[in-house]
């Protein structure tokens, strides 16, 4: 396990702008951890070329009170500060780390990576952005069960067959708790789990004795509605019919990653906090347009990790 003092959870310009707070503070020992294989995931994929990127998101006039040097420009602007920030405070970097949760031990937090890494750390920010979401296949599902689904386990009901897919931490628990309220059949296209912690291994090993189905080592090759239910075909041949399928092969709904955290969200999904930007739960913040209900101003991103920086240098 490695200990930081600050881990930021997404390098978004609200992740960025926490770690570049954090250093021009004096706070060295961070590290920003990114899911995808690139800083500012969103912008790179969402953007077109050139498109502008104005200061005052709107309208709305912000008075910067950072340290960061943001202005006018466009994507590509934008972009190439961002790389020259985090390159001359020397912020540490984790590129393709996907966050999986986010928990309080005592006076740290420890933070679960899908490669099944460990950070302890004093002060967690979370930066994911609202663009953030689950993985899809790449085989079509039927428009006709689009309600049945899912990406998680809360519409999930007793007396269901359910199929949950995936071979990470996640799908293992959420197989874990369906088999023991329900029928439920666990795919995953590798035979062996090698990104799983190992108490979900433990928890694994009873289930499956319990009656939790197995189907390792086989993929799926097609999903169709015959009579209003699911019906798999696997690469073996085989077929199964379910009532609902729960898919959970990496990505993150930013509400399900915030509750995992422990962060409370209210009807609209915005992440709740103090002035500080901090959470409910001590030393955890937010940062980002998770904290607004439709979009977000990069410039009232950057004077709120500014805020947050300033109060974690305070509490040091």
């Amino acid at each position: 396990m490695r200990n930081y003092d600050v881990v930021i959870v997404g390098a978004g310009p609200g992740g960025i702008a926490s770690a570049i707070e954090c250093k021009k503070m004096g706070i060295q020992n961070i590290v920003l951890l990114e899911k995808t294989d690139n800083i500012s995931g969103m912008m790179r994929e969402y953007y077109k070329d050139g498109k502008r990127v104005d200061k005052d998101y709107k309208g709305q006039v912000v008075d910067l009170k950072g340290h960061i040097p943001f202005s006018d420009g466009n994507k590509e602007s934008t972009l190439e500060l961002f790389d020259k920030l985090l390159k001359e405070n020397e912020v540490e970097v984790l590129l393709n780390n996907e966050v999986e949760r986010v928990a309080k031990e005592n006076s740290s937090f420890i933070v679960n990576t899908t490669n099944n890494d460990r950070f302890s750390a004093k002060y967690v920010i979370v930066g994911i952005g609202k663009m953030g979401k689950p993985n899809k296949p790449s085989y079509p599902l039927p428009t006709s069960l689009r309600k049945k689904i899912n990406f998680n386990v809360n519409e999930c009901v007793a007396g269901e067959e359910i199929l949950v897919v995936g071979g990470g931490n996640s799908a293992v628990e959420y197989a874990i708790y369906l088999a023991s309220i329900t029928k439920t059949m666990l795919n995953y296209r590798k035979k062996e789990f090698t990104r799983i912690n190992d108490e979900n291994a433990r928890e694994l090993e009873k289930s499956l004795k319990n009656g939790l189905i197995p189907k390792f080592g086989i993929d799926i090759k097609s999903v169709s509605d015959v009579d209003s239910k699911f019906q798999v075909t696997f690469t073996d041949d085989s077929t199964a019919t379910f009532d609902r399928i729960v898919y959970a092969i990496g990505g993150v709904a930013p509400v399900d990653f915030l509750k995992k955290c422990g962060v409370e969200v209210d009807a609209s999904g915005i992440a709740q906090c103090n002035d500080c930007k901090e959470s409910a739960v001590s030393n955890l913040f937010v940062v980002g347009d998770i904290l607004f209900k439709n979009g977000g101003s990069i410039a009232i991103a950057m004077n709120d990790a500014h805020t947050i920086s300033q109060t974690i240098k305070s509490r040091m």
